[in-house]
């Protein structure tokens, strides 16, 4: 079997995951071969359900397929564990298999330290577990599980009864419970009006999840990043309307706009931003838009730009609390010795993105 290598002289979007070529997953897939179990996860968008390569399970048409590297990723993407191969339990010790089968019982329902106690589980060596194994915590694991049950109907606009069985869920109750937990209200409840709609766009850093009003994108997070549940907290706070999944023509024209950034035929967004906030953070987001692509400023250089030099901190928090990324850069945003800092949706995705940008320095805007 062939080795995949990626040569750091590679294009860096192409870096992360590494696959095998899709053909060859597709045939691996096909014949169930066994051998290729740990290489990559299989996604049936119809079902909703992710995969061993070895699954026996009837095998659907390769074009409702899509492939990942990690279980992260699956989960993330909206995925649930299929119950047949048991992707997340094949090589798993007794506890852990248990403690999966409740948190898919439970829809990913939050259980906290005290909830692990009661199983006779220790957090600490849980988390550890979880992050070894999986690239995440168990608590990340749970709210990937919550979000992408919510987010099932995104895929394909299924109708809510639909959705609400493809989930997994046994009752609408359920589904409506983690809906509103979402959303904020029942899928009854909806009014008419402006809402933001959200929906679920696929990147080759992975999925994101987008929203956008009638006047335009007010969000864009990498599905897997920890703040993201607090940024709806935050939305629906600044916009007084209600979420619901679906899209809208900024939406389509954010996924135009995306393909030709990462297919390197475009440095610069021209679809409607809304990102109200406090006077302090609009001011910095408005810095952020500022940075020309493959350029990068210092959070000190941003304080200065804004005439407040000893700012740099409060220019950090700022930045953190950016809901649109990539199209609000404030990954163009590094340290004063020019080191990379933090970033909410993983240093590794920042250092890709910057490395993208300077290869297309001379590409002409939009």
């Amino acid at each position: 079997m062939k080795p995949y290598t990626v040569s750091m002289q590679a294009t860096a979007v192409n870096a992360f995951p590494l696959l095998p070529p899709r053909p060859e997953m597709e045939r691996a897939f096909l014949a169930s071969d066994a051998t290729y179990n740990g290489l990559f996860f299989t996604a049936v968008r119809t079902t909703g359900i992710f995969c061993l390569p070895s699954c026996p399970a009837r095998k659907p048409l390769p074009r409702n397929v899509e492939f990942f590297a990690t279980v992260k990723e699956a989960v993330f993407a909206g995925y649930r564990p299929c119950k047949r191969c048991r992707p997340t339990e094949s090589s798993a010790p007794e506890w852990v298999r248990s403690l999966l089968g409740t948190v898919d019982q439970s829809g990913g329902a939050r259980i906290r330290e005290s909830g692990l106690r009661e199983m006779g589980l220790e957090a600490a060596r849980v988390r550890r577990y979880f992050l070894r194994e999986y690239g995440m915590t168990f608590q990340a694991y749970c709210r990937a599980r919550r979000l992408g049950q919510a987010f099932v109907s995104i895929r394909g606009g299924a109708p809510i009864d639909d959705a609400v069985f493809d989930s997994g869920f046994e009752s609408h109750s359920g589904f409506r419970t983690a809906f509103a937990r979402l959303f904020g209200k029942p899928p009854g409840q909806i009014e008419k009006g402006d809402c933001i709609y959200l929906a679920w766009i696929e990147t080759p850093l992975g999925p994101m999840v987008a929203g956008a009003s009638s006047q335009g994108i007010c969000l864009l997070e990498f599905s897997d990043r920890r703040m993201l549940e607090a940024q709806f907290d935050r939305i629906r706070r600044r916009f007084p309307m209600a979420m619901v999944p679906g899209e809208n023509d900024h939406l389509r024209q954010l996924r135009a706009e995306l393909t030709d950034y990462f297919a390197a035929k475009r440095r610069a967004f021209t679809v409607p931003l809304i990102y109200p906030g406090t006077e302090f953070e609009q001011r910095v987001w408005s810095e952020l838009l500022a940075i020309p692509c493959g350029e990068t400023r210092s959070y000190q250089d941003i304080a200065r730009a804004l005439g407040q030099p000893g700012a740099s901190r409060a220019v950090g928090r700022a930045n953190g609390m950016n809901r649109i990324a990539i199209l609000i850069p404030c990954h163009r945003v590094v340290n004063q010795n020019g080191e990379l800092g933090g970033y909410g949706g993983g240093l590794w995705r920042k250092r890709i993105l910057l490395e993208l940008e300077k290869e297309r320095r001379g590409l002409i805007s939009a």
